[in-house]
């Protein structure tokens, strides 16, 4: 061997170990910075938040990627769902979430908290849309009733039974008696502002009846009315 080809092997040696050296360190200085990682911008379209075991506690997502949600441990069938936040408990399901939306025509945003193993029984709410070139906008609280006996799971697994019928009338028929046995969940409180402009505390009875609507329509007048079990206005006590 040549004493020209010697020093090249030699050169090329000294070339890869340096090289090594290099990698190795820049893998241990960002090992050993990456409990103090600090980002002044970052550009995602969808961020997971995990348990140290991989379960799912949170995602932030844009329009498109957005999670379509979990429960009794199963990823539900894609659906489109708004951009924003959604919120798993230690189950792993679905329990609530904030998501937001809206153009020149109108939009909304709503925090919702959820029942466990079913839908939302409190929310945040602002909606507003436009109708005959007038912008309508309702928000305020709203809360709900949710039976423990027929879960968000129970109604999914329904609902998909009765699409695989294709009979039209079958499907509007059994989701009418579930509304009607409360299945579906029944509205019993709105505190806010309506689309018509009156604001004030509506108040439902446990099958879903108007019962109590207390606050001011859109030209300040002060409205009080109680409502019995058929709607009827009763007369309030002296």
């Amino acid at each position: 061997m040549s004493q020209d080809l010697q020093k090249q092997i030699s050169t090329l040696k000294y070339y890869v170990t340096f090289l090594s050296v290099l990698v190795v360190g820049l893998i241990a200085f960002i090992l050993l910075k990456g409990n103090d990682n600090r980002f002044k911008e970052i550009t995602v379209e969808r961020i997971n938040i995990v348990e140290s075991n991989d379960k799912l506690r949170m995602v932030i997502s844009n329009q498109k990627r957005q999670h379509p949600g979990i429960m009794d441990g199963k990823i539900l069938a894609q659906r489109e769902r708004e951009a924003g936040m959604i919120f798993f408990n230690t189950d792993g399901d679905e329990c609530g979430g904030l998501i937001f939306e809206g153009n020149k025509n109108g939009g909304g945003m709503a925090y919702s908290v959820d029942q466990y193993r079913n839908d939302q029984v409190m929310q945040l709410q602002y909606q507003e849309d436009t109708s005959k070139n007038q912008r309508l906008r309702g928000y305020g609280l709203k809360l709900w009733d949710r039976s423990d006996k027929f879960t968000l799971g129970d109604l999914i697994r329904l609902d998909d039974s009765l699409k695989r019928l294709n009979d039209t009338a079958v499907y509007k028929r059994t989701f009418k008696k579930l509304k009607m046995n409360g299945f579906l969940g029944m509205e019993r409180l709105f505190l806010g502002k309506t689309k018509s402009k009156f604001v004030g505390l509506f108040i439902r009875d446990s099958k879903g009846r108007p019962r109590i609507e207390i606050g001011l329509d859109k030209d300040n007048n002060v409205l009080l009315q109680v409502r019995d079990t058929v709607g009827r206005i009763q007369p309030l006590g002296h």
